[in-house]
């Protein structure tokens, strides 16, 4: 029987705004692993607040983010599990709020994990949505009156205005910007649409002052009468300096019931750890707060995970950038010291600084141009970073393998460890106002995508790559199914099969299957696919709303098996 530890037993009370929860939490995670039978910490309902002064800091690197970045190699992390095994977070009705940057909750190094009914937010959000509230012309000037939620702050100076976090124990803002920062997005909630786009609130601005505590009005120097009334301008920078959520280096990690309200800096990485579960999760922001934003990036990123990644009856709304992406990693060669030895580095700036191998893993070199496998061997040694440390180069490595190698490796060819792909099981979720893709998705093992609702996305809903120049995403897909799932008025294909390779002579992915859909379609194709064999695509039904395109368009499919099915 588990032993019960309560989070208030350690020194802390919920609904205690001025207090931080940090010290308190770190004693009860201590506890819960000294523990040598299974543990359940309990946080009673109420609000938990937790300030990076006092929080977990470590040295991490992490996919997707910063790369090998040395001002952002230590986390701020709010709820850290480490070293621990057979331990369950319970928190129904808890809501944990953090405040500044910081890494939400982190399993590093931990064995059957379950994360269950807890609530994550922060206190001051790092995007700022902007909600045009009314827009006109008075006195020959065009003007739009912009309404922020309650979390967000800011201040006018002259015609600009500065949006800013927290002032920390430091004395400093947790971060500050000025108008449309880096990047935008834009949310239509009558149409239940989002998109990326231009940002046009800061252009050729005559004035700016405060209405009230929420409201700003912006007077321009032309009269042009604005168009967008209704629309939110989703406004942030783009350093993603913290993972919204990390799973490293662990097994058996179920996250269950958790609502995320905001996940800044990225999502919820998945990176070098086995069978991990997001089951009944919650993606989105607090109903009624004028917030549309519940995530910096991505929701869910697994990067050279193993076993089963499960992903089932969740909610996904509102990201600024794909809700779920599982893939692994290509290194680039660099060098070919001997016939059983590659140099090999990360390629993209924000990938670097972790373990790739293990001897034993096996390993497959190809061929950039093509994605085509040149040769299949076993790892025997590899000298790399430990993802915890910059000890080591952060960017490269040396492996050294079983098999003697092909010449004339390096620049033309990339590795991928094959043996850390996992399965894939996606099953029973919503996505809506995703801006990009609905599911990313490059493994060699069965996926399964299916019972899905994916509402308008902005560009493709399911969309498999395979790309060894750009994201430097890995690998070929060679058993995936997609059934029964709903695509309602995508702006990019429905189904996007589009892997990377320059010479398209021979397949890169293969044993697809498309069956049992529905498709709402409006001048794009149910399924676009390139450099892919086997397709099968069968029993699925399409409605055309306006311009009506092929349904199934190929290029370079061979033996594929297309029934376009009942069109309406």
């Amino acid at each position: 029987m588990a032993r019960l530890l309560d989070v208030t037993d350690f020194g802390v009370l919920p609904d205690r705004p001025g207090t931080d929860a940090a010290p308190a939490v770190r004693a009860a995670l201590r506890a819960a692993r000294a523990d040598a039978g299974p543990v359940t910490l309990r946080f009673p309902p109420g609000d938990y607040h937790l300030w990076p002064d006092a929080a977990h800091r470590r040295e991490l690197y992490v996919s997707n983010t910063t790369g090998d970045d040395p001002r952002h190699r230590d986390k701020s992390i709010g709820l850290l599990v480490e070293a621990a095994a057979d331990l369950v977070i319970s928190g129904e009705g808890a809501r944990l709020v953090l405040h500044g940057l910081q890494t939400t909750f982190a399993v590093i190094d931990s064995r059957r994990i379950r994360v269950e009914g807890l609530e994550f937010d922060h206190a001051v959000p790092t995007v700022v949505d902007a909600t045009v509230v009314d827009a006109g012309v008075e006195a020959g000037r065009a003007y739009r009156l912009l309404r922020v939620p309650a979390a967000t702050l800011f201040s006018v100076e002259g015609t600009s205005v500065r949006w800013h976090g927290e002032t920390l124990g430091s004395g400093a803002l947790a971060w500050s910007g000025l108008d449309a920062l880096e990047y935008t997005q834009i949310h239509d909630p009558a149409a239940g649409r989002t998109w990326r786009g231009p940002n046009p609130l800061f252009e050729r601005v005559h004035a700016i002052r405060r209405v009230g505590e929420r409201d700003l009005r912006i007077d321009y120097e032309h009269a042009e009468e604005p168009a967008d009334r209704g629309l939110v301008y989703a406004m942030r920078q783009t350093t993603r300096d913290h993972p919204g959520g990390l799973v490293l280096d662990s097994s058996d990690v179920t996250l269950s019931r958790v609502r995320f309200r905001y996940l800044h800096g990225f999502g919820v990485v998945g990176q070098n750890s086995r069978d991990v579960t997001v089951e009944e999760c919650e993606f989105m922001t607090p109903p009624g707060t004028g917030r549309h934003s519940a995530g910096f990036a991505d929701f869910l990123q697994f990067s050279g995970c193993s076993g089963l990644v499960s992903v089932r009856d969740c909610l996904f709304d509102g990201p600024h950038d794909d809700p779920i992406n599982v893939h692994g990693c290509y290194l680039r060669v660099t060098a070919q010291p001997d016939d059983r030895t590659l140099a090999l580095e990360y390629p993209h700036a924000e990938t670097a600084g972790f373990p790739q191998f293990s001897p034993g893993d096996q390993v497959e070199v190809v061929d950039r141009a093509t994605l085509q496998v040149i040769a299949t061997t076993t790892v025997v040694s590899v000298r790399q970073p430990s993802g915890r440390d910059h000890d080591l180069p952060l960017r490269t490595m040396a492996v050294t393998v079983e098999d003697a190698l092909p010449s004339g490796l390096a620049g033309r060819a990339a590795v991928e460890n094959a043996t850390r792909t996992p399965a894939v099981r996606i099953v029973g979720n919503v996505f809506r106002n995703v801006p990009t893709r609905g599911v990313l998705v490059t493994t060699r093992r069965p996926i399964e995508i299916a019972g899905n609702r994916f509402e308008r996305t902005g560009m493709a809903g399911v969309y498999v790559s395979c790309d060894a120049a750009e994201w430097w995403e890995s690998g070929p897909v060679r058993d995936l199914t997609i059934r029964d799932n709903d695509f309602i008025e995508p702006g990019g294909p429905a189904i996007f099969l589009d892997p990377r390779n320059a010479v398209r002579e021979q397949p890169v992915h293969s044993g697809v299957t498309v069956q049992a859909n529905h498709f709402v379609l409006d001048d794009v194709p149910a399924l676009d696919a390139r450099s892919t064999s086997g397709i099968h695509f069968h029993d699925n039904t399409i409605v055309h709303l306006g311009k009506q395109t092929r349904d199934v368009v190929l290029h370079s499919c061979p033996e594929a098996d297309i029934d376009a099915g009942t069109v309406h």
